[in-house]
């Protein structure tokens, strides 16, 4: 059936999803953890401590440093921008979309390169990630680079893999703990198991590459260990995992053991149940061929991945962005599935996941317009043209006399790109007005106040108030508040004023809303005023 993808459109693809990913770049901060990294990294850059993590006034036993690393460097090179902080997750990326790459192409040929990349990197929770930055793109990177490397060490026996792994491994650790070393082995483990490459374990070879990992895990161990002691290297060699499986210290928030696994229809659209379809179709394969070997019929990113899922989903800790690590092993596992569709000449089949795909983006892009049109200002008249514009490059590839495969991938990603572009030049600016330390510093100079100083009561955190403002702002207790002072207070600030007699005058009003959380009547532009919340500054009197 010839190529899948031409290079026309490799490039076009390629170029939609960059406009994707460089309009993310510019999107505000969003609170609570992208706006609360961003802050904790810009401290270590201001005060030049790359030793202890802080958060806010309280140190902060609970992610490594390699994240905050990063983020501070970028700093310091580019200066303290919302681009410059989420410019090592885009590198991470670009390095999983490469990862990726080459794996599947060292699992199902040439034919399967782009279409791995493409797809992970058109995976809404991948997108997502790349703006609302935490600790998951720089682990997605690393994870991927890591399996990537150890895959081509049991191929090949190459000392040269059993390093690049051990870097890897090391750094996946220094960015979330033991959650990527964890992922990266218990792949590999199934993949020996089936490969039947047990020889190639007991090697000097992984001693080194074991080596490498703790040699590049170890300035986060002295990190730790300056600031916490014995207490924070057991944390993060143990209790940072295990508490998190049995919620001790974290509070339990799902205990749902499919959250992970219907978490998934979201985070890998659109490629979740061609992904499902793929497990089973694998697993199938696996038990007819009677378990035999071979790189097309691999199990590590099939069965790997359902093992993984499995045993997550016992945590009683659970958040959708955990699998974020997972997501390009199924890329891998989704680009297989298609080319040997498109191999074999299933015809029948390329037919109806085209209608299917088609089908649910589309539903999905008038979800997206609708609210967008519907719920916040009318985009300019620039950004509709770019919408518009793609659309129609959109439905051009849907209206054109194509192969099933060509038409099943351009039409998918050209789709999410577009949705994307969407979410990132209208729906996330407009959400982040009822952020309002985004906007705070801006309307505090308007009204000829220093923003820098303006104080924070403790049990306040707003991130990106601080972060504009490039100061890491003191908390201060109600007992501490002086008459003349100027304070940025919420809802529960203003409860515990009360409560000690305190009187002030209102200088600023701002509209407040939780908007990772969002609900039918706040996207009810009508009604949105039942949910909306205050924020406040106010002057002690």
């Amino acid at each position: 059936m010839g190529k899948i993808l031409y290079n026309k459109d490799i490039i076009f693809l390629y170029s939609l999803l960059a406009i994707v990913y460089l309009t993310g770049l510019f999107i505000p901060l969003m609170e609570n953890d992208s706006a609360q990294h961003a802050t904790m990294a810009m401290r270590m850059y201001i005060e030049n401590d790359f030793i202890n993590i802080i958060k806010g006034n309280t140190p902060y036993l609970d992610k490594p440093h390699l994240h905050f690393w990063l983020a501070a460097l970028s700093f310091k090179i580019f200066g303290i921008k919302v681009w410059a902080y989420r410019i090592p997750a885009l590198l991470f990326t670009i390095l999983g979309a490469f990862s990726a790459c080459k794996l599947a192409k060292e699992f199902y040929g040439n034919r399967a390169i782009h279409l791995a990349s493409l797809i992970f990197l058109s995976s809404q929770a991948i997108i997502l990630s790349n703006h609302d930055v935490r600790t998951d793109a720089v682990l997605t990177g690393c994870v991927i680079f890591s399996i990537w490397q150890l895959v081509l060490y049991f191929n090949y026996n190459n000392l040269k893999n059993a390093i690049f792994a051990g870097v890897g491994m090391g750094l996946a650790f220094s960015t979330k703990g033991l959650l990527g070393v964890v992922f990266i082995l218990l792949s590999l483990f199934v993949y020996v198991i089936h490969s039947k490459k047990w020889h190639l374990v007991y090697s000097w070879k992984v001693l080194i590459g074991l080596l490498i990992m703790v040699l590049t895990m170890s300035p986060m161990l002295y990190a730790y260990y300056q600031q916490f002691g014995k207490t924070g290297i057991q944390f993060i060699l143990w209790d940072q995992s295990f508490n998190r499986l049995n919620a001790k210290g974290f509070g339990e928030t799902s205990p749902d053991y499919l959250f992970f696994f219907h978490t998934l229809l979201w985070a890998f659209l659109p490629w979740a149940v061609i992904a499902y379809t793929a497990i089973g179709t694998k697993i199938k394969h696996l038990i007819t061929s009677k378990y035999k070997f071979t790189n097309a019929k691999e199990i590590l990113s099939s069965v790997g991945f359902l093992i993984i899922m499995l045993i997550i989903s016992t945590s009683k800790f659970k958040l959708p962005h955990y699998i974020n690590g997972l997501l390009p092993i199924l890329s891998v596992l989704v680009s297989g599935y298609i080319v040997s569709l498109h191999r074999k000449k299933k015809l029948k089949a390329l037919k109806n996941w085209n209608i299917f795909q088609t089908s649910i983006l589309i539903l999905a892009f008038a979800l997206v317009t609708s609210i967008c049109y519907f719920s916040f200002n009318t985009p300019p008249i620039h950004l509709s043209l770019l919408y518009i514009s793609t659309l129609i490059s959109c439905i051009y590839w849907l209206t054109r006399k194509l192969n099933f495969t060509r038409r099943l991938m351009l039409t998918s990603v050209s789709m999410m790109a577009l949705i994307n572009i969407i979410l990132n030049t209208h729906f996330y600016p407009e959400l982040l007005n009822y952020q309002p330390g985004v906007h705070l510093k801006e309307l505090a100079i308007k009204k000829n106040i220093n923003p820098k100083s303006i104080k924070i009561i403790e049990d306040f955190d707003p991130w990106s108030f601080e972060f504009s403002n490039e100061k890491n702002y003191d908390r201060y207790s109600i007992s501490e508040l002086k008459k003349g002072d100027l304070v940025f207070v919420n809802k529960r600030n203003i409860r515990k004023l009360k409560a000690n007699n305190i009187t002030w005058s209102k200088i600023i009003e701002l509209d407040k809303y939780r908007i990772t959380r969002l609900s039918a009547k706040f996207l009810n532009p009508h009604k949105r005023d039942e949910v909306l919340e205050k924020a406040y500054i106010i002057r002690i009197n």
